[in-house]
C-alpha cells in the first residue's frame, strides 16, 4: 500500500479500485504510514492547531425517522427537550468565556424552530459575539430559509449526507426522504455562501467499500468546507439496536484518506469517534483532524440529546472540561487555537 499511500499524498486522487484497496487494507504499516502523510498535509495548511467548536444542543424533537436515531420521531424512550432562546445566548455566553471562538446550534429537525425563530437568535449571537463564527446544524430545509439564516448572520452549516449511495440511503431512512433532496439542500447551502459541511457514518449497516468510494466521489463534487464523519453506533431502541458499531480502525483509515484528498477541509475528531474508543480524539489528530467540538449544551440537554448508545457527555468532551481537552491537544503535539479557525485557503509560510 506504500504505493498508493504515496500517490494519494502526491496527487489528491486515486482510481476507484485503488481507493477501494486502500479503504480495506488492515495492515499496521499501512495506518502509521497513512497517519503520517496526514498529519503533514494538515500542518502544510493548519500548523499544529485544533479548533474547538461550542456545540450546542437546542432540540431533541424530529420529525424524521431515520432508522439509526435515537431520537426519530416513533423513538418512545427518547426524552424529549427544547432549549429557549435565552438558554442558548446563556450557552453562548459561557463557551465564549472559556475562549471557544464558533458556536454550532444542532438539533432535531423541529417545526418549532422557525426561521424568524433561529434568526432572531443568530442576529443576537452576531451582536454580542463579532469575532465568532456561528454554525447551525438543523437539517433539511428550503433554499429560502437557507437563505434567511444567511442574511441574520450565520457564517457555516452541517448537513451530513449520511451516504452517497442511494440503494443504501433508502436502507436506512424512512420512504419519505430522499437522497436528492439531502444532495440538493447541501448544493443550495454552497449557493447561498455557506461554509458547508458534508459527511457520512462508518460501519452502517450493509455499508460497502465501493459505498465509502462513491462518499469519496461525492465530496469531491460538492468540494465543502468541514467533512464530518464518525462510526455507526447503535441505539438500543431502534431498528438497528442489534447491529455491530463501525469499526474504529476503518473510520481513523478513512480520516487519513479524506485528509490526503481534501487538504484544507475542517476535519472533526467526533464524539462518535471518541465513544467508540478512549484513544479516539488523539488518534483522530494524529490522522489529520484539527477540529474538536466540546458540548456547552446544559448537562440535562446533554443527557437527553441521545442519538446513540453511549454518549460522551463528560470529560474534555464538555465546557467544564476544557482544562482536560488541552492537556490532551498538547501532550498529542498540538495546541488549542483561540480563533474562529476558517478554512484554510493557502499554506502556512515557514
Amino acid at each position: 500500500m506504500t504505493e498508493l499511500i504515496e500517490k494519494l499524498w502526491e496527487t489528491g486522487n486515486l482510481s476507484d479500485c485503488e481507493l477501494e484497496a486502500l479503504i480495506t487494507d488492515t495492515h499496521e504499516d499501512t495506518a502509521v504510514l497513512l497517519a503520517e502523510r496526514a498529519d503533514s498535509v494538515r500542518k502544510k495548511y493548519y500548523g499544529r492547531k485544533v479548533f474547538l467548536r461550542g456545540l450546542i444542543e437546542i432540540s431533541s424533537y424530529c420529525k424524521n425517522d431515520c432508522f439509526y436515531c435515537g431520537i426519530r420521531r416513533s423513538c418512545k424512550s427518547a426524552q424529549r427537550y427544547r432549549l429557549d432562546r435565552e438558554q442558548i445566548l446563556d450557552c453562548a455566553e459561557i463557551g465564549y468565556n472559556l475562549g471557544l471562538r464558533t458556536f454550532v446550534m444542532q438539533g432535531g429537525e423541529d417545526a418549532f424552530f422557525t426561521d424568524d425563530y433561529i434568526c432572531g437568535i443568530v442576529s443576537e449571537l452576531r451582536r454580542r459575539y463579532p469575532d465568532c463564527a456561528i454554525t447551525l446544524s438543523l437539517g433539511e430545509r428550503s433554499a429560502e430559509s437557507y437563505r434567511k439564516l444567511k442574511a441574520a448572520g450565520a457564517d457555516r452549516y452541517l448537513l451530513r449526507h449520511e451516504t452517497a449511495s442511494e440503494e443504501l440511503y433508502n436502507k436506512i431512512h424512512p420512504n419519505e426522504m430522499s437522497l436528492d433532496n439531502r444532495i440538493k439542500c447541501l448544493y443550495n447551502l454552497k449557493e447561498t455562501g455557506f461554509q458547508t459541511g458534508a459527511g457520512f457514518m462508518v460501519g452502517v449497516p450493509w455499508q460497502t467499500s465501493a459505498d465509502l468510494v462513491r462518499d469519496l466521489r461525492f465530496l469531491q463534487d460538492l468540494q465543502p468546507h468541514m467533512i464530518g464523519i464518525g462510526p455507526f453506533i447503535p441505539h438500543k431502541d431502534t431498528p438497528f439496536r442489534d447491529a455491530k458499531s463501525g469499526s474504529f480502525e476503518l473510520t481513523i483509515r478513512m480520516l487519513g484518506i479524506l485528509r490526503l484528498m481534501f487538504p484544507k477541509v475542517l476535519l472533526p475528531a467526533t464524539t462518535a469517534l471518541g465513544t467508540i474508543s478512549e484513544a479516539g480524539r488523539t488518534a483522530g489528530l494524529k490522522t489529520g483532524c484539527n477540529v474538536i467540538m466540546p458540548n456547552i449544551s446544559p448537562r440535562d440537554a446533554r443527557e437527553k440529546y441521545n442519538l446513540y448508545d453511549n454518549k460522551l457527555i463528560s470529560g474534555g468532551e464538555t465546557a467544564e472540561g476544557i482544562s482536560l481537552l488541552r492537556a490532551e491537544i498538547e501532550a498529542a503535539g498540538y495546541e488549542i487555537a483561540d480563533e474562529r479557525g476558517d478554512f484554510a485557503n493557502e499554506p502556512i509560510r515557514s
